[in-house]
């Protein structure tokens, strides 16, 4: 056994510390040149301008990867004025600058969504925070459309309808959209399309009147019963837990934005999802039982809504390197409180997941690199799920999602739904729904035949958002009517094939 005092070991004396890679008084890792400003991994130091062009490089290195997104094509920004939307919207900008060495070719629009009223804001903080995102918007040059989640009790039902293009209309390679574009340019027939941006993107503003006047419009109860506001606080007081708040929300914020999309003319849509954001998610669905659907939730590109794809340029940017790049470029983000501001690490399955990932990436440096390349992995193309039963939808009702609750007997799924069957009370016993939870009796009311009949037409995580939902009747009324047009056609489905089969026998 050794026992030499020093802190070297045998010898006694220490030993030399070698000089960490990239401290402040070092050069470049790039140019060899500048002072760095910013060390993005261990080692690796930046300074300003090398930074900015490997910033730069990967945003538009992902989409010439991916090349989905056509010569032409309009593309709606999802902008929530944070961190990674901002910084989206900034590279969208120099993409499309005259003096870009490989100009972006698509033509961009803004979709910024209030969520003031889930968050109980009052309208005058609620007018100030869209005054200070329309002026940030106005700044880009680029139409923006600003909307009011309330506004979702007014969306049509074929929102919740995958559309799909017939093989007549589908667009040509990407090769040949290239192609064509350059060869439009050539012959002058775009006219001014590249000398003026603003002309050209004009045609996409939202028409009507102002959202000052849709504000006030969406407050004003009038001769209804309530307003929209109180409608949408009403639903969210009805959630028993965060981590159910969050998925509704999200789920009414995607059928909003799908709607704008659809209704001026977009085909894409770009969401500022980080590694951070994408690596949580992807954890907290497998705590959700959104398993199946890890590729198309946590991927580059989103196809099951068919006409419309989500994509997610930014999923490969840690949240340190954006919030590094808005610091050191001055791109402009404004904060909003949210349903998580202030509340603790356990108050939901997201907040865990995300102080979890980050304790751990304080820990390993490359935590979250890991996990969001694992996720990579997972196939983006959903299996095609067919039901064995006509009155059962191939896709769930909220998240348009396959189904993946049409398993076999033995399955794990049907061990749970065995096991929460034999948990319950009977009901009507103290006037409980049967529900059984951690404190005992849930001490709701019995469970209505809405939830019942809404539940089978849901994916298992959907279902799980649904059943903490203490009355289910205060979703938006355009879920209530698809849900009864799908249980209708059902229905004449199944009284066709008993038909047939009475005809045949």
């Amino acid at each position: 056994m050794c026992d030499g005092g020093g802190a070297g070991g045998c010898g006694g004396e220490p030993l030399p510390r070698e000089a960490p890679r990239g401290r402040c008084d070092s050069k470049c890792m790039k140019c060899k040149e500048g002072s760095p400003v910013v060390i993005i991994r261990a080692g690796d130091a930046f300074c300003k301008d090398c930074f900015k062009d490997y910033f730069v490089h990967k945003f538009r290195a992902m989409l010439g990867k991916n090349r989905c997104i056509y010569p032409g094509e309009k593309v709606l920004l999802a902008f929530s004025a944070g961190l990674a939307s901002s910084s989206m919207l900034r590279q969208v900008q120099e993409g499309l600058n005259r003096e870009a060495a490989k100009k972006l070719r698509f033509r961009p629009g803004i979709i910024y969504i209030d969520e003031g009223a889930v968050c109980g804001r009052s309208l005058d903080e609620r007018e100030k925070t869209c005054r200070q995102v329309e002026a940030i918007l106005r700044a880009t040059g680029f139409p923006y459309h600003l909307a009011f989640l309330e506004e979702a009790f007014d969306l049509p039902t074929s929102v919740l309808n995958s559309l799909s293009h017939s093989p007549s209309d589908q667009a040509p390679s990407y090769k040949e959209a290239v192609a064509d574009f350059t060869r439009w340019q050539q012959q002058g027939k775009r006219g001014d399309a590249e000398t003026s941006l603003e002309a050209r993107l004009a045609e996409c503003s939202t028409p009507g009147c102002s959202w000052q006047e849709r504000l006030a419009v969406l407050d004003d109860a009038g001769s209804s019963p309530a307003s929209h506001m109180e409608e949408l606080s009403r639903l969210f007081r009805g959630v028993r837990s965060l981590t159910a708040k969050e998925e509704l929300l999200q789920t009414l914020r995607t059928h909003l934005m799908l709607h704008v999309a659809r209704k001026n003319g977009y085909t894409k849509v770009m969401v500022g999802d980080s590694c951070t954001r994408v690596s949580t998610k992807l954890l907290t669905n497998l705590c959700l039982g959104r398993g199946a659907f890890l590729a198309m939730d946590t991927g580059f590109l989103d196809s099951r809504y068919g006409d419309v794809l989500i994509l997610r340029p930014m999923r490969e940017y840690p949240a340190k390197e954006i919030a590094f790049y808005n610091y050191l470029f001055g791109v402009p983000t404004v904060f909003t409180p949210g349903l998580d501001t202030k509340a603790s690490d356990r108050a939901s399955i997201h907040l865990l997941m995300e102080s979890f990932l980050c304790k751990l990436q304080s820990e390993f440096p490359s935590t979250i690199s890991t996990v969001y390349r694992t996720g990579e992995k997972l196939s983006a193309v959903p299996q095609e799920v067919e039901s064995d039963v006509l009155a059962v939808p191939a896709h769930c009702l909220l998240c348009l999602c396959p189904l993946d609750t049409n398993v076999e007997d033995g399955s794990s799924l049907q061990a749970t739904l065995l096991s929460e069957k034999l948990s319950r009370r009977p009901p009507g016993e103290d006037g409980c729904c049967g529900e059984r939870t951690q404190a005992g009796c849930c001490g709701t009311p019995p469970v209505g035949s809405e939830t019942s009949q809404l539940v089978p037409l849901l994916c298992y995580g959907c279902r799980l958002t649904v059943k903490e939902l203490s009355c289910v009747e205060s979703l938006p009324p355009y879920i209530h009517e698809e849900a009864e047009r799908q249980r209708c056609r059902a229905v004449m489905k199944q009284e066709i094939q008993e038909f047939l089969l009475e005809d045949d026998g």
